[in-house]
């Protein structure tokens, strides 16, 4: 499959086309006034919970609150193998995201808490954005889970021998309780180095966001997502 990137930027707004053996497959649209704000890190303050729905809404500063359900407060079952979602980089349901009991929504979360969340899909109308407590960070061959437990590799990596060869790069330099990692498809035939170089960085892009969460007043934003251009380069460009 020929896969093209066709970007047209202007001070108005850049378009991104995605073409797939000379088919557009995905046309994406960037405006300053109109910032994006899936992939953004808020400091968020608890509005209200609603048990009858197992969800909070919180306040992340725009206006709408946003929708937090329980689903998205505590970490997915592990899982060694993840469906990579190739939009943002990140794994369809975390690591592993299988069916499982959901404790009750007031076990969790308190209205006045404050709690970091990430949005992971847009305001629409009247309804505010929806947000995870589960933080993930995306690189261009991993993915950093803060709260995971487990490394994942794309399903997409149809080898065995390689996907173990990335898992146990990856498991030996990542140490104890630092959280988890999904080794995203692009990382086949990566070398240790730029594996060990990425997660590096990812882990000390997250101690700068947790260092900025502690001296910011809630609701405020504390991680912007890359712009549109960046994060399909970072995504798609291979």
């Amino acid at each position: 499959m020929k896969r093209e990137i066709l970007i047209s930027g202007g001070p108005r707004e850049t378009r991104v086309a995605i073409l797939e053996d000379d088919r557009l497959v995905d046309l994406r649209v960037d405006r300053p006034d109109v910032r994006r704000l899936v992939g953004n890190i808020y400091r968020g303050k608890v509005d209200a919970v609603l048990p009858g729905i197992q969800a909070a809404f919180v306040d992340i500063g725009l206006g709408k609150s946003a929708f937090l359900h329980a689903s998205d407060l505590i970490e997915p079952e592990d899982d060694e193998e993840v469906e990579e979602d190739e939009g943002n980089g990140r794994s369809r349901g975390g690591v592993g995201g299988g069916p499982r009991k959901l404790p009750n929504i007031q076990d969790l979360v308190k209205r006045g808490e404050t709690i970091l969340v990430q949005a992971t899909k847009e305001a629409i109308g009247t309804k505010g954005p929806r947000v995870t407590a589960q933080i993930s960070l995306a690189g261009r061959y991993l993915v950093y889970l803060p709260f995971a437990s487990r490394v994942g590799v794309s399903r997409k990596i149809e080898s065995r021998e390689e996907r173990t060869r990335l898992r146990q790069i990856v498991a030996q330099h990542l140490t104890k309780d630092s959280g988890g990692v999904i080794i995203r498809t692009v990382a086949e035939g990566a070398t240790e180095e730029q594996l060990k170089r990425e997660l590096k960085s990812l882990l000390g892009l997250w101690k700068k966001i947790k260092r900025k969460a502690t001296f910011v007043r809630a609701p405020a934003l504390v991680q912007r997502e890359a712009s549109l251009t960046s994060g399909i380069i970072r995504d798609l460009f291979s």
